[in-house]
């Protein structure tokens, strides 16, 4: 039996386009993790996957540096390292900027979806130690709009 429509064709349906970054070993600093250009796109989904343990005190978020505009929260801040998050642990946005990161072996993709303008969206991040494999799904609302891997 044949499968008419291919997983990676049900999520480019549901949710959009796939990026992923890995981050490398966190640093005390903000963490370039994907470039927005040429419009306005809007984020369907947002999570991390920690692939080496988080295990110094790391306050960390998600912002947007717009191209033309001061810094804006995609998330309150989450301290994900003075409890340790183990790899394999997942993190995630809800879509409310004043809500923190979230952290478990389950996390909300998005209660909301979010609208972004070019810029460069970015872990700021407090710890040193630790790595997360970042995946975001968005669908462009503009003809030339995209998001990379920064």
């Amino acid at each position: 039996m044949s499968t008419i429509i291919q997983s990676e064709d049900l999520r480019l349906i549901g949710l959009g386009r796939t990026v992923t970054k890995a981050t490398g070993t966190l640093v005390n600093a903000d963490i370039s993790l994907f470039t927005v250009a040429g419009g306005v796109c809007m984020i369907t989904s947002f999570y991390g996957e920690v692939t080496v343990a988080v295990t110094i005190a790391n306050a960390s978020k998600i912002k947007l540096n717009p191209t033309t505009s001061d810094d804006s929260d995609l998330s309150a801040t989450l301290d994900i390292g003075t409890t340790d998050t183990a790899a394999g642990k997942l993190i995630g946005i809800d879509g409310i900027p004043g809500n923190a990161m979230l952290s478990g072996t389950s996390v909300p993709l998005l209660t909301r979806t979010i609208a972004v303008k070019e810029g460069v969206i970015e872990q700021q991040s407090a710890g040193t130690d630790g790595e997360i494999t970042w995946t975001l799904t968005y669908i462009p609302m503009e003809n030339a709009a995209s998001i990379v891997a920064a």
